[in-house]
């Protein structure tokens, strides 16, 4: 070893095998950052690719790599027959390290800030990592059920199309897209809307419609009413936004319309929010007089209704209930949607039907959270709305699901008997199971994930009234969910004798 620089080499740079970054790309950085730090100068000539194996104990293809990389990123010039010879680039960086780390860490980041910041309590995740082999959500549909084949060729289609890129670099011109005029016609004809494209605006998700919703509503300690169970997502924007959330019982004809007058006056409620198809977590439907009641309160008292329609499309007996906003006349309800729910998520979009002076509103906010918008998903789902594909695809999924329901019902009837508590809903991708007796909720998770089925604590309800999960089937198959429920009956059966 004749060479300085293959001294310097052979005691600096290590790697690490078993890490999933290639071996050369992990070299070929330590290289750059003895370049950067000047422990290697310009015109140095590095030894070649068989010295360099042997030094390091590589192949000599992985040697050839390393200096292949560095050379396109233009830290070594190779030239034939004579070496390969350090550069430094016109346009420098800044030293990725100071001098004191090891060279082997000249990559790594700092895990913590060097300046203070604000915790949010509010927004803390709320995801449970496991390795059971079947996971129970909240009611999430199957993404089996996707088209893909059918899917990459639209999408391909949808990309091919000549005016797409005129779109994106067009700047508004004030007219509605093709989407927006799709989707109002798809919601006029499928929830009884009467609504213009100034009374639409679509989102990426029902989250990010219900976040700019309370940005444009809520002002520190205004009040909000939710269910006394409600959805923890909601209510986790709601107190961002620096809501006072309040709580209003539920009962066999959904939110008590009563307690709302008997507990609060005029003036000091600024919205109330409702999945008033199917409440969530219950799955109860609120009754066409409590719908009533509730518009006519609302009038009075002058608050909003947001109304959270997550899952109006999957309706198996009946017809559905149309929705509080197609009867609205007073301006009073904000109502959320989802499109697509039958398709893979990132094809999905949100929607907020209002009054088009919120909408307008809401416009500015969502240009601040999402500028570039997708004209690509756009494109595809005016097609989808115009061919009739979306309600193609809506029916044919109800028929699967609605025998997902079925069989779920059949066998929990078989294993718990009275032991749980039930009622049938009409529709929707979830069960609202209580049990009778009351068991430990927690200790029954904890030991159904040792019978390999995870249940989130976010679809777990227990206080001094309640003992229910909500139990999302449409992501299972019916030999999954037999499997699931035979695990949720040996891990009650456990529970109960401990």
């Amino acid at each position: 070893m004749n060479s300085p620089v293959d001294a310097l080499l052979k005691k600096l740079i290590d790697f690490d095998k078993t890490k999933s970054k290639s071996i050369y790309i992990q070299v070929s950085e330590q290289i750059a950052n003895l370049i950067q730090r000047g422990y290697l100068l310009r015109g140095t000539v590095l030894p070649g690719t068989r010295v360099l194996s042997n030094l390091l104990d590589i192949h000599r293809n992985t040697a050839v790599a390393i200096y292949d990389e560095l050379a396109s990123q233009g830290w070594v010039e190779i030239i034939p027959n004579k070496g390969t010879f350090v550069l430094v680039p016109e346009q420098k960086t800044a030293t990725i390290k100071a001098s004191a780390y090891p060279y082997n860490q000249a990559y790594s980041y700092s895990e913590t800030t060097g300046f203070p910041f604000q915790n949010s309590m509010h927004l803390a995740s709320t995801t449970q990592a496991t390795k059971a082999e079947y996971v129970i959500n909240d009611g999430k549909p199957d993404l089996r059920l996707h088209p893909t084949h059918q899917f990459s060729r639209w999408y391909s289609a949808a990309m091919k199309r000549k005016p797409l890129i005129k779109k994106w670099n067009r700047t508004g011109d004030g007219s509605y897209s093709v989407f927006e005029n799709q989707l109002c016609n798809y919601l006029n004809a499928t929830r009884g809307f009467h609504i213009k494209p100034n009374n639409l605006i679509s989102t990426r998700s029902t989250e990010m419609s219900l976040y700019i919703v309370s940005q444009l509503l809520i002002k520190q300690n205004d009040v909000v009413l939710v269910g006394n169970l409600s959805n923890y997502s909601a209510n986790m924007i709601f107190q961002q936004a620096g809501a006072s959330i309040r709580t209003v019982p539920v009962d066999e004809d959904g939110l008590d319309v009563n307690y709302i007058k008997n507990h609060f006056v005029k003036g000091r409620i600024r919205c109330v929010y409702i999945c008033a198809h199917r409440d969530y977590p219950t799955t109860i439907t609120l009754s066409a007089q409590r719908r009533l009641e509730l518009m006519k309160l609302a009038k009075l008292y002058k608050f909003a209704i947001i109304e959270d329609d997550f899952d109006y499309d999957f309706q198996f007996e009946g017809s559905a209930m149309l929705p509080l906003a197609s009867s609205d006349a007073n301006g009073l309800v904000i109502y959320l949607g989802k499109l697509g729910q039958s398709l893979f998520p990132s094809f999905q979009t949100g929607f907020v039907v209002a009054p088009e002076n919120l909408i307008s509103e809401a416009k500015n906010y969502l240009q601040l959270l999402d500028q570039q918008g997708d004209l690509i998903q756009e494109q595809m789902l005016s097609e989808l709305i115009s061919e009739g594909e979306i309600n193609r695809l809506v029916k044919k999924n109800i028929l699967i699901y609605k025998q997902r329901r079925d069989c779920l019902i059949h066998h929990l009837s078989i294993a718990f008997k009275d032991a749980i508590h039930w009622e049938i809903p009409s529709g929707g991708l979830a069960i609202w199971l209580q049990f009778k007796p009351e068991i430990s909720l927690a200790k029954f998770a904890e030991v159904a994930e040792l019978n390999n089925v995870f249940i989130p604590k976010t679809i777990l309800y227990q206080d001094k009234y309640t003992c229910a999960i909500r139990f999302g089937f449409g992501h299972l198959n019916e030999d999954e969910i037999a499997d699931v429920v035979r695990a949720l009956k040996l891990s009650y059966d456990t529970v109960l004798f401990l």
